[in-house]
């Protein structure tokens, strides 16, 4: 919208091109959004607007009437705490984000959240502000981009770009991310790197002298240097350089921070404060900008929206061959729609379900090779299951598929992630928000530590990223306590929007998957045995998991006690029913393979006169629950795994023994 100090502007510098106008508006926006919230990170925006502008202006493919478009570009911001410059950029562009939006910014409900935030504000591809994950995001979303276009070649064809900063690239999972993405050649991804030599604490040589060039270099990208941030033309030429290179790319673009504040450009002290008042106003006039609050200029404005009508174009001449595709080959145009619309129609499927289960071991078999044959059976029914682990696919069961994704050949359906845990798990948020796939990884429970930053980013945008975590308990054995996850379980339901379902028997497994599965709003973990499981009894029905939580295996008539258990301690749990059975006394046994659920459920078991829970890790979660409880309240020990379960308490007979206690102390016994 023009304004009145717009002739003021175009008039004292009619030299200036419509790019620097561009630039600087997006400057100037974002310094007034941080300075209107008087909270923020306004140093990263002023340097940065330069390479963003040119990469929206010129190179990103994308139109902000259908920000959802399934073929546009995809854009991350990793250094998410410069969200002012995408909000910025979107409201130049025609997103829906109007000025009011911008005022708004890092208030209470507004949709300009002080980092971007998926789902929260139109164009926003990722929620980032954990530094590095962006990047790893952006991986996965190159990554998709080839495995789906290897499916559906006349229709995926985009690229993804990203732009990080100094804190993006000293976290390690930049480093895992970015090995991976040079090991898959994926060539259509390209990184800006806002070079600015700042971080929080001062200059980047306080505390690293990385050869970031080098260092990608060695990883197989292409890498390219601009040594003036604010130069366009230069900016543009590295960009179509990168574009031709078949490897993924780096661009580090040397910047200056706060650009044009005066005495803070280049410090630290332009980095995450606002710059007050009388030095936004100066240097406003250093470049004869109106001294007023987000002032867009006319012919910015009639530019962008040019430039929207372009991506328009671009869609609608995808669309027509979408058309072309549902008139020439529906049954292919049908698994297309599948897939961008994220169904489970193959959940609602009892029959398929049914015979699963029904073709399942039925000796005692360890959760994980459960999960192997559900998983199995998965993959040939359902095309757009993807994943796999952090080299352990063999120990978690999770080598699926007939070929695995590599460099050239994207049509493989298992990943090879390598050892990154933490990697693994953001690209796979990055695949599940690009669309397309329904994604899993896999690893051993204990490290799940290495991955908790993005399973959180997983719930915090509601991506329904599978999480196979095997290996769950001191049962481990000999590989000692570093190997033996004691307080994770509890951990993991402890993070808000995370699922976790800890299944008994392989009956349970399949329950556990098909659970999984149907999920759309979030991540579900999957928490495994190595060792042997027998099968519980019960006459559950089948989808108990989903509506209940919970299953009886046990139910003697008018119980004197409850046992609760989940995962390896069901099996426990009926041992020492027994024990008390012989004893005289009365026991129901509940398998609880998702507590949350249970606990909303829970008012549909009549509450017995003494309730035990039984679990291998930290009691914390239990004990509202139960009158007692068995746990492990302490670290592993290396030995068989039977030796150390009965070492810290885990055998049939101490679980009678706490049994016994609490019907003692309630004055029962």
């Amino acid at each position: 919208m023009s304004t009145s100090s717009d002739r003021t502007r175009t008039t004292a510098a009619d030299a200036d091109t419509l790019d620097q106008l561009a630039v600087d508006t997006v400057r100037f926006l974002a310094a007034d959004m941080v300075e209107a919230a008087n909270s923020g990170h306004p140093g990263m925006p002023m340097g940065a607007a330069p390479m963003a502008w040119t990469l929206w202006s010129r190179h990103l493919r994308h139109d902000p009437g259908a920000p959802e478009w399934p073929d546009r570009d995809r854009f991350v911001l990793s250094a998410g705490h410069g969200s002012a410059l995408q909000y910025a950029l979107l409201h130049l562009f025609g997103y829906d984000l109007s000025k009011d939006d911008l005022r708004d910014f890092r208030q209470l409900g507004s949709r300009t959240p002080g980092h971007p935030e998926f789902g929260h504000t139109a164009g926003v591809e990722a929620t980032t502000g954990p530094l590095g994950q962006g990047i790893a995001m952006a991986v996965g979303m190159a990554l998709a981009e080839r495995m789906l276009h290897a499916r559906f070649p006349e229709l995926v064809s985009h690229r993804t770009w990203a732009i990080a900063g100094d804190g993006c690239l000293m976290e390690g999972v930049s480093h895992e991310a970015a090995s991976l993405a040079g090991h898959l050649g994926l060539g259509r991804l390209t990184v800006l790197f806002d070079d600015n030599e700042i971080t929080i604490d001062g200059g980047t040589e306080r505390s690293c002298s990385d050869d970031q060039l080098a260092r990608f270099r060695s990883y197989g990208w292409h890498v390219s240097r601009v040594a003036d941030g604010t130069d366009i033309e230069a900016i543009d030429a590295a960009l179509i350089e990168a574009g031709a290179d078949p490897r993924p790319s780096l661009i580090a673009v040397r910047t200056v921070i706060g650009h044009g504040a005066p005495d803070v450009a280049g410090t630290s002290a332009a980095h995450g404060s606002p710059l007050g008042s009388e030095r936004l106003a100066e240097a406003k006039r250093r470049v004869l900008w109106p001294d007023e609050s987000f002032v867009v200029p006319s012919a910015v404005s009639a530019h962008c929206e040019q430039l929207a009508t372009g991506g328009r174009t671009e869609r609608a001449s995808w669309e027509a061959k979408l058309a072309a595709l549902r008139a020439a080959d529906p049954g292919r145009a049908g698994e297309w729609d599948r897939r961008c619309s994220g169904g489970t129609a193959y959940v609602d499927d009892d029959a398929f379900w049914d015979q699963l289960v029904a073709g399942l071991r039925v000796e005692p078999t360890p959760s994980r090779e459960s999960s192997r044959q559900v998983l199995a059976a998965l993959t040939e029914a359902v095309p757009e299951l993807v994943g796999g682990s952090a080299d352990l696919s063999g120990s978690t069961g999770t080598e699926i598929g007939a070929s695995s994704v590599v460099k050239g050949d994207y049509g493989g359906t298992r990943i090879d992630f390598g050892i990154r845990e933490f990697a693994m798990a953001a690209v796979l948020n990055g695949i599940s928000l690009h669309g397309g796939f329904r994604c899993f990884g896999s690893t051993f429970l204990v490290f799940a530590d290495y991955l908790r930053p993005a399973l959180r980013l997983s719930a915090l945008m509601g991506q329904p990223v599978i999480y196979v975590l095997t290996h769950d308990s001191v049962w481990v054995g000999e590989d000692g306590p570093t190997h033996q996850p004691v307080e994770h379980i509890e951990s993991l339901r402890l993070i808000p929007g995370v699922r976790v379902l800890r299944p008994a028997d392989a009956q349970e497994t399949a329950e556990a998957w098909r659970c999984a599965l149907a999920r759309l709003d979030g991540p579900t973990v999957l928490v495994l045995s190595r060792q042997s499981l027998p099968a519980a009894p019960s006459s559950a029905p089948p989808r108990f998991l989903a509506t209940d939580g919970f299953r009886v295996v046990r139910d003697d008539p008018d119980p004197d006690i409850e046992l609760l258990a989940s995962g390896s301690e069901v099996s426990l749990a009926l041992a020492a029913a027994g024990t008390l059975a012989r004893d005289g006394m009365t026991v129901r046994v509940v398998s609880v393979p998702w507590r949350e659920r249970f606990e909303a459920r829970r008012h549909l078991l009549p509450l017995p006169p003494v309730t035990v829970a039984v679990e291998a890790g930290s009691t914390i979660g239990w004990r509202h629950l139960a009158d007692a409880v068995v746990g492990v309240g302490r670290v592993g020990a290396s030995g068989p795994g039977w030796a150390v379960a009965a070492h810290v308490g885990l055998t049939a007979d101490g679980v009678a023994a706490v049994a016994r206690g609490a019907l003692d102390s309630a004055g029962l016994l």
